[in-house]
């Protein structure tokens, strides 16, 4: 499949080009419906780990009116009984799915930006009839080869894409493309008053309350506020925001996305298939958690300084929550699994409750740098895995698949479907895990001709 390109220069447009958003329509649950044809039109969700909330649901799932962030618990009776069929995550098929879809959709328009598993930003050069041609041709490639519905939103800026995209979800009449410049010509302000502050993408919830405050309610208002003031009560991006609403760009873009780097810190946080006490039990999970963090460390060449871990009871019990968590600096920058794992597993130490029930526990790797840029003084560089433990994890990973060793894990290798992770009793639960068709041979689907 080679990249779109309008044999006419005539095509091309006198601005300085549009910004394309291309997003998959409920991912989670359209993955799930790929290899399983008999979820076509029924409702759908997806739940977090230990299949706790939900946190993906379809078309028909929504005009039930089941949101994210639901606990399943509290609307399973319900819901099942209103048709609805809940999977568990499958991240495995998700990702896989996610790099079939981004290398097709790079096939068509240039600068592709991978900003999530999900969603893209693009670039057309084109005016805007050839600019959807092309954005049809990619929206056909993608459902055909992936079975993933994908909606386009074309717009000056990142920001404006984004509301573009949402109005093509939205409307069905679209197709499922639009044209931000087509919508301003046939609704004016309206299109941009008819968009709540919270759902502008850099606002968030944290923010609403605060511009609700200044009587700014919707995307018009935000648009219409004075960046000057935003910047002094919030800050630079929020004025970012501001202008791109306006139809100035000021997003830069993140060059390292598409390969999953991580500049700001990585995490790995997991709830418990069930409450756990004591220290040894907890400490065993943190050990763990940090090599899975360690191992997207090392994945994109880098050392990390410091090792925050943390961990909570239930938030559903209020009178008996606690948490605990402590930051540990490292004497040199490292990236070995042995010094991470260690650091994760000594820093709650006699931290916690003994008796307190812990349902979540995670590490967060901070102050990253890259391996290759890190310069001291001579005598005081990295402490690298000099031993080559992390090598050996990482061959092993490639030979045999992901978590088949490590540091910790005698006596609590899971067994069948499970053996992706640890068969610890406190392993995350995924009791409606669908086959990982595009990952396992054992789970493949299979088709039958009668």
């Amino acid at each position: 499949m080679s990249a779109q390109r309008p044999a006419d220069p005539a095509a091309r447009t006198a601005l300085t080009g549009q910004v394309v958003l291309a997003d998959a329509n409920s991912f989670f649950a359209s993955c799930e419906a790929v290899f399983d044809p008999s979820l076509a039109d029924r409702p759908v969700v997806v739940l977090s780990n230990n299949d706790g909330c939900v946190v993906a649901r379809n078309r028909p799932a929504k005009a039930l009116g089941i949101t994210n962030g639901t606990p399943w618990f509290t609307i399973r009776e319900r819901a099942l009984q209103d048709g609805v069929v809940a999977r568990s995550s499958n991240y495995e098929l998700y990702a896989s799915l996610s790099r079939r879809m981004m290398a097709i959709m790079a096939h068509f328009l240039p600068n592709q930006e991978v900003y999530s598993i999900d969603e893209c930003f693009m670039d057309s050069i084109w005016n805007d009839k050839r600019t959807i041609e092309i954005c049809r041709d990619l929206r056909a490639a993608v459902l055909q080869s992936t079975g993933i519905p994908v909606s386009v939103g074309v717009a000056p800026t990142k920001t404006l894409a984004k509301v573009a995209n949402h109005w093509a979800k939205d409307h069905p009449s679209t197709e499922g493309i639009t044209l931000w410049s087509q919508v301003e010509a046939q609704y004016g302000d309206q299109a941009l008053a008819s968009v709540p502050v919270d759902q502008v993408w850099g606002v968030g919830r944290r923010l609403t309350g605060r511009l609700m405050g200044m009587g700014i309610t919707t995307a018009l208002d935000l648009r219409d506020a004075d960046p000057s003031l935003i910047r002094h009560r919030f800050s630079v991006m929020l004025q970012r925001t501001v202008l791109e609403l306006r139809g100035r760009p000021c997003i830069e873009p993140e060059t390292d996305a598409a390969r999953g780097v991580r500049t700001d810190q990585i995490l790995c946080s997991r709830m418990f298939s069930h409450p756990v006490e004591g220290y040894t039990t907890l400490a065993q999970a943190l050990s763990i958690y940090a090599q899975k963090a360690c191992r997207r460390l090392r994945r994109q060449h880098g050392l990390c300084g410091k090792v925050r871990v943390f961990c909570s009871t239930s938030p559903y019990a209020p009178q008996q929550f606690c948490a605990a968590g402590r930051t540990v600096v490292l004497e040199d920058p490292s990236d070995d699994p042995l010094v991470i794992a260690g650091a994760a597993s000594r820093a709650l130490k006699g931290r916690v409750d003994p008796h307190a029930r812990w349902i979540r526990a995670g590490v967060v790797l901070l102050d990253l740098t890259d391996a290759d840029r890190f310069h001291t003084l001579e005598g005081l560089d990295a402490a690298r895995d000099t031993h080559g433990l992390g090598d050996v994890l990482e061959d092993a990973t490639r030979r045999f698949g992901p978590f088949r060793v490590g540091v910790g894990y005698g006596g609590i290798r899971g067994q069948g479907r499970g053996d992706e992770d640890t068969g610890a009793d406190w392993a995350m639960n995924r009791g409606m895990l669908s086959p990982r068709s595009t990952t396992r041979w054992d789970e493949m689907a299979v088709a039958q001709a009668r």
